[in-house]
């Protein structure tokens, strides 16, 4: 059976009305890769730093997963704009 080009225009006339968009691909990243990629991280300072007894080396590691991992936090919760107002807010003397 083959198609006509009226029909296949009709066809992707339908399939272009839908939203195009990449929530799927991030909820996908959020419940899946993440995930993984902290406890590879985990595993890996455990591995590297726990065994040689350099636990100052392992907390710099640390304190740099946990500014990272903030800064994700931020982006996929969309909050930056909340804390920049507070902050702002701060520094300003509106009344």
């Amino acid at each position: 059976m083959t198609t006509t080009a009226l029909e296949t225009m009709a066809q992707l006339h339908t399939l272009a009305q839908g939203e195009i968009g990449t929530w799927n691909l991030r909820d996908w990243i959020l419940r899946n890769l993440l995930p993984l990629l902290l406890l590879a991280v985990a595993l890996l300072l455990l591995w590297l730093g726990g065994g040689k007894g350099d636990n100052a080396g392992v907390m710099r590691r640390v304190g740099g997963i946990i500014v990272a991992l903030a800064i994700i936090g931020l982006a996929v919760t969309g909050s930056g704009v909340d804390i920049g107002t507070f902050i702002a807010s701060l520094f300003s003397t509106s009344g």
